[in-house]
């Protein structure tokens, strides 16, 4: 039977997600109270500009004191989708302490301090869910830290920023520079009148702290994760790629050591090949693709950000939590048992793919395979042009340490030969 009385939902923020999922609320209310066993009511919504228009929404029910509303006592559910650090991380722990439930799509909090805000919820008996955090409208948290939980999850290799992915998929397919390739994403809307989160990898780099903790069973701060942006990444890395059969993605790297003593996590770009299924999503679409021992190899994939992809995942997680409200329990909470340490950049394992600018002169080929050799790193193929006393050579290397091709690197600036190192890029999914 259905509980007459609602449970109380305040909102913090009423931008492009916030709006929508009030809207959500509102169109679907009468499936929302059945599939939960009672009714959701919006009780309030906390702004900076109440005198905008909210089309939908009671201005009654509008109020600039975020605090006053998530201390009211009778909220059973906060869901805040204002973003960043304060007052965001005030409000939520506040929330905790009257009482309330928190859903979150704030993915710089949770992966800084994801820990404190799950000890906070734990000592209230309140959920913390934040599936909207990670990729969007792709159910990706909640199949991670539910139904692979009787899993061993040994890597999570993905596309977590439709920016990049739809500046990179330009640069592709249109043979665009990167400027004219951003400048065209922030026409169409994906990119931010200042896109340095998206496109110096910081927005992935928080997606990859929160994928990694949930997949290992183990706390990994944004500050534990390697992160490179895009911004260097050029038409000839592209044409490079197309020759090796691959191209080109920002890809969000977490990965288990063959021993399963430590865990690494990373965000950069890399060359991966045409056949992997990451290589062909397009656009500003997301994927993730996660390797565990029984389950084997799955791949989720969707729109990872915009209002309604985005409120999509919060609504979800709104049913659950009213779900556990109802029936006087709380979901999942963090699970880091594990504790495993997290390893530098410097003992990750991979290929890489180096382009040189060098003397087109005999025994330059000898002298950058002995320091490759001395390096320990070892050579897998060498590609090289040129004429009129420049040339470029191109190695493409086994897999080696990032320590080692960094000591690899800095040898060959210093020879005579070699006149500059255009760029380094990593080879994944091989």
């Amino acid at each position: 039977m259905m509980r007459t009385r609602p449970l109380k939902v305040a909102l913090l923020g009423c931008g492009v997600v916030g709006s929508e999922v009030a809207r959500i609320m509102t169109t679907h209310a009468a499936d929302l109270a059945a599939r939960i066993g009672a009714p959701v009511e919006l009780a309030g919504v906390a702004v900076r500009r109440p005198d905008k228009v909210r089309e939908g929404i009671d201005p009654a029910l509008v109020t600039t004191d975020a605090t006053a509303l998530v201390k009211r006592g009778d909220i059973d559910v906060v869901v805040e989708v204002i973003g960043g650090i304060e007052p965001a991380r005030t409000l939520i722990t506040t929330a905790f302490a009257h009482g309330a439930s928190v859903v979150s799509a704030n993915k710089a909090l949770i992966a800084q301090d994801g820990a404190a805000l799950h000890a906070a919820a734990d000592e209230h008996g309140r959920d913390l869910y934040y599936e909207a955090a990670v990729a969007g409208a792709i159910p990706l948290i909640r199949p991670l830290r539910e139904s692979l939980a009787g899993d061993k999850v040994n890597r999570v290799l993905g596309i977590v920023n439709g920016t990049t992915n739809f500046i990179l998929d330009a640069m592709d397919t249109t043979g665009a520079g990167y400027q004219e390739a951003l400048d065209e994403a922030t026409a169409l809307g994906y990119a931010e009148a200042d896109p340095t989160a998206d496109v110096e990898g910081f927005d992935a780099a928080a997606k990859a702290a929160i994928l990694a903790g949930i997949a290992f069973h183990t706390r990994v701060r944004l500050d534990d994760v390697h992160r490179e942006g895009m911004t260097e990444v050029t038409a000839a890395d592209f044409a490079s790629a197309r020759q090796m059969g691959c191209t080109i993605k920002l890809l969000a790297i977490c990965e288990r050591a063959a021993d399963g003593a430590s865990v690494t996590a990373r965000v950069h770009p890399a060359m991966i090949p045409l056949s992997h299924p990451l290589a062909n999503v397009r656009e500003a679409y997301n994927a993730v693709f996660v390797e565990s021992e029984a389950a084997g190899q799955l791949m989720f994939y969707g729109p990872g950000a915009g209002g309604s992809p985005t409120a999509s995942a919060v609504l979800g997680d709104l049913v659950a939590v009213c779900r556990n409200r109802l029936g006087g329990a709380t979901g999942p909470g963090e699970s880091a048992y594990a504790a495993l340490p997290v390893s530098p950049m410097g003992e990750v394992v991979t290929r890489y793919h180096i382009s040189l600018d060098v003397a087109d002169k005999p025994g330059v080929l000898a002298q950058v395979a002995t320091v490759f050799a001395e390096h320990g790193v070892s050579i897998d193929t060498v590609r090289q042009s040129g004429k009129d006393g420049e040339a470029s050579l191109v190695v493409v290397t086994h897999r080696a340490s990032d320590a080692a091709l960094g000591g690899t690197v800095e040898a060959l600036r210093k020879l005579d030969t070699v006149r500059g190192v255009a760029s380094i890029m990593r080879v994944e999914g091989e």
